[in-house]
């Protein structure tokens, strides 16, 4: 069968390399986190290369020596998944920035969309995490832009060629802890966003069921809960985002996902989290890890810590594969850009352009897994999802006249060679699914899938170290801001979004003077304020 066919093909592929001297696979370019570490932004020639079955970003300043750092320990896997790349066609009207103070740009065109647009709503935060280089305590000042400055943020990439961003990630700091958070989500509704998340802590959601059921009416589509393990030892505050979870399960709420950032002192937890999701799929609708990026302060982290923390996607998969004993493996993620064929379908049936799923595939990738009885089912085991994307991409080419009828006809004579329904959960319709997805290609039915499963992702963010810039310009997650938009490894990963915030801030003490606060008011006044087992 084809499916069968197909899975021993992926396995035989994604088999790790035989240890080999280093081969360049990649010339690029990248900064110097030593002159980072001074101040400046210097770009300098890369190269990625494999060496003994892994993957490493390598490069070399004239000031400050050579540097290496991992990109992917399973070199057979890297080679998988970026097979995948592709280039947009960007955005016309508004350019992407990555730069401020920098003399030179780090790129001259940005080749991807903004699939998922970051808006800054405060660095004020009712925790102090040690890691955390961003909340207002930690910072010395105040970032907190207006309801006005806000909706002009926001028209900025509602505004952007030839898509508008559709989809709008609420973010701080924590922007619970803002007075006005229900006005900023209705507000982000009304000039036309379709998707609206909101990243917390969790901390209110814990507290308050009538808050929960707030921002549920407000307008929140998704809520981005961070999560780093199920021991107090890794997530110090898990009573609460476990109170969160019921509250949100009280008032309806059913699309939260978890965010664990992963490292080396949570990796065996990894699995555990994605236990309690398909043990809470009501409400949690799936896990989204972050492997640790070292961002913000780079003056201060000392390369012997770096390296301890560090991890990568194929360390990450293998804590996954081993602590469920193989219901999820390596084998069964894909990068984002694997979907892009399906954006190029709609498009050519809608006859207009849609967003383009264009990453580069080191961003990120991911999965889908039905659960039944207990068990996990990734989509990858009943249906041939590269066979599946063939006929999707040929269908995507079908033009002239009756081209929907024509595309639906091939779809329906052929999706069922690529889903086997007997292995698949019972009660599954997933010709339907799929079909309906492809030809209405609306977000209601793209939703009807996402709701039916359990999504699990991962998503490397760039920092000094790895810093790969042929990756960053086709970043897909952007932020909006007073100077711009800027990619997100940019904003965070090189400090452009602290320049940023430091240019559109008032100090603590001018911040204190007008609100008639203190900065000890936002404090969590019920539990422990800071991550103490990173302090």
């Amino acid at each position: 069968m084809t499916l069968k066919k197909s899975r021993k093909s992926v396995k035989g592929a994604a088999g790790k390399s035989p240890k080999a001297k280093a081969k360049v696979l990649e010339k690029t370019s990248s900064i110097c986190p030593g002159c980072l570490k001074e101040g400046k932004i210097k770009t300098i020639d890369a190269q990625v290369i494999e060496e003994d079955g892994k993957i490493w970003i390598t490069k070399k300043c004239g000031k400050h020596g050579s540097f290496k750092s991992i990109v992917f320990s399973d070199a057979g896997l890297y080679h998988r998944w970026m097979k995948y790349k592709v280039d947009g066609d960007g955005i016309s009207n508004i350019e992407i920035k990555s730069w401020l103070s920098l003399k030179e740009k780090l790129y001259d065109r940005h080749l991807s969309q903004s699939l998922l647009t970051n808006i800054m709503l405060t660095n004020r935060c009712n925790l102090r995490c040690s890691y955390c280089f961003m909340n207002a305590g930690a910072a010395g000042y105040v970032y907190e832009p207006t309801l006005e400055e806000l909706k002009k943020l926001m028209l900025q990439v509602r505004n952007e060629k030839p898509v508008p961003s559709k989809a709008i990630q609420l973010t701080g700091g924590e922007p619970t802890i803002r007075e006005d958070l229900l006005d900023i989500i209705r507000m982000a509704k009304d000039l036309g966003f379709t998707h609206v998340q909101l990243n917390t802590n969790g901390i209110k959601l814990s507290e308050s069921v009538e808050f929960c059921r707030q921002i549920k009416e407000a307008g929140v589509n998704t809520l981005y809960l961070s999560f780093d393990g199920m021991t107090k030892e890794t997530n110090p505050w898990i009573d609460q985002l476990k109170q969160a979870i019921k509250n949100l399960r009280e008032v309806g709420f059913r699309s939260v996902i978890l965010v664990p950032v992963a490292m080396t002192r949570n990796l065996k937890e990894l699995p555990k989290i994605i236990k309690y999701a398909a043990e809470n799929i009501d409400v949690i609708r799936g896990v989204n890890f972050q492997p640790i990026a070292f961002a913000g302060r780079p003056q201060t982290l000392k390369d012997k810590s770096r390296l301890e923390q560090r991890t990568d996607y194929a360390v990450m998969m293998d804590e996954i594969e081993k602590g469920l004993d193989g219901q999820i493996s390596r084998y069964d993620f894909y990068p984002v850009p694997f979907v892009y064929p399906f954006s190029k379908l709609v498009e050519t049936i809608k006859g207009q352009k849609q967003i383009e799923f264009t990453a580069n595939p080191m961003c990120g990738g991911a999965t889908y897994v039905f659960v039944k009885d207990g068990r996990m089912i990734p989509i990858t085991r009943f249906v041939n999802v590269e066979g599946l994307m063939d006929l999707v991409k040929e269908a995507s080419q079908i033009t002239g006249p009756f081209k929907k009828l024509r595309i639906g006809w091939l779809l329906l004579r052929n999706l069922s060679k690529y889903i086997d329904s007997s292995k698949a959960p019972e009660g599954l319709n997933m010709k339907s699914l799929l079909f309906n997805a492809a030809i209405k290609g609306t977000y209601d039915k793209l939703r009807d899938f996402h709701m039916s499963s359990l999504y699990i992702g991962t998503m490397w963010f760039q920092d000094p170290w790895n810093l790969n810039i042929d990756r960053l310009k086709r970043c897909v997650i952007h932020y909006t801001t007073f100077e711009g938009v800027v990619p997100f490894c940019a904003y965070n990963g090189i400090g452009i979004g602290d320049e940023i915030r430091k240019r559109h801030s008032i100090s603590i003490k001018e911040w204190e003077k007008r609100t008639g606060k203190t900065m000890k008011d936002d404090l969590w006044k019920n539990g422990p304020i800071s991550d103490i087992t990173t302090a």
